[in-house]
């Protein structure tokens, strides 16, 4: 799924996954939990156009579902 993004935004991605480690820094990547559809999954922002959606597989990792624009809601 990185692998088709450009390199500049896969090391952005990168580094925010990173940072979604550590609870502290949910609020500064605007974790929310989605709704409807998605209502089982959450999202963060990594940058103003490029969110990533992600799932609780437990408490210490998460798997990835899509990276992308808001089209990925869709």
């Amino acid at each position: 799924m990185l692998k088709k993004l450009e390199p500049a935004l896969r090391d952005e991605v990168r580094e925010n996954i990173a940072l979604l480690e550590n609870p502290a820094n949910h609020q500064h990547l605007r974790v929310h939990k989605l709704q409807g559809r998605f209502g089982s999954v959450f999202s963060f922002s990594v940058n103003y156009r490029t969110r990533v959606i992600f799932e609780y597989e437990n408490e210490s990792s998460v798997i990835l579902e899509a990276v992308g624009s808001h089209d990925i809601y869709r």
